[in-house]
């Protein structure tokens, strides 16, 4: 019983630690001028998603030059935007995934000669980490217990979720594994239906040569 439940918790800790990582994204990157990048987040569908992103003043007390200004565009795996800003030097979006896959965000910066470098911090939060519950807390005045039991049991949520997103990943997996062998059965099949029948014709042409050239 004992080792059950250390096994138990020990799949906890890992699936908490697999979310954590899965769900907090904080950079910090270069992006050169006239070029752009792009940066993928993997989000199940139903799932809220924030972002928070700000270019580096190179020159504190005095505005951002234009050359220092982006362009922010969020996108599904399915070409669907969500969030699409210009020249900009700061900006946040927020949105609940309807459609499951792979999620980019693309920076852009304008073009200028001469190439000036921009420095840009980027924040994106997925699920459990999305949630501020510090706000919720401030705003509702509870006790610090009962704060804490809503954010174990929000992660608790997400991690059960998680489990059968990763369920369901698995099944397509096994679906697609199983199709591209009965395919490739089929190839297999096909290939060697075809040397038998090059195989044949060969032989054919072969014996009526030999026969011409009176051989055999």
């Amino acid at each position: 019983m004992f080792l059950r439940s250390q096994k138990l918790w020990t799949v906890v800790a890992f699936m908490i630690l697999v979310i954590s990582s899965r769900v907090a994204h904080s950079l910090h990157f270069d992006l050169h001028s006239g070029r752009t990048k792009c940066i993928a987040e993997d989000i199940k569908s139903n799932s809220m998603t924030v972002g928070k992103y700000s270019v580096d003043n190179p020159h504190e007390g005095h505005d951002l030059p234009q050359s220092h200004k982006i362009s922010v565009k969020v996108t599904s795996s399915n070409g669907n935007a969500y969030h699409h800003a210009d020249q900009v030097a700061t900006g946040q979006f927020a949105f609940s995934a309807v459609e499951a896959g792979d999620y980019m965000a693309c920076f852009s910066a304008v073009d200028h000669k001469p190439e000036v470098t921009l420095s840009i911090d980027f924040e994106w939060r997925t699920g459990v980490q999305s949630k501020s519950w510090a706000t919720v807390a401030k705003k509702s005045q509870v006790e610090t217990m009962e704060f804490d039991v809503k954010s174990l049991l929000d992660t608790v949520n997400s991690i059960h979720e998680e489990m059968f997103y990763l369920r369901e990943r698995e099944e397509q997996m096994q679906d697609l594994n199983r199709s591209t062998n009965t395919k490739m059965a089929w190839l297999s099949l096909l290939s060697l239906f075809v040397c038998i029948g090059v195989a044949a014709m060969q032989y054919v042409h072969l014996k009526t040569f030999f026969e011409k050239k009176k051989v055999i």
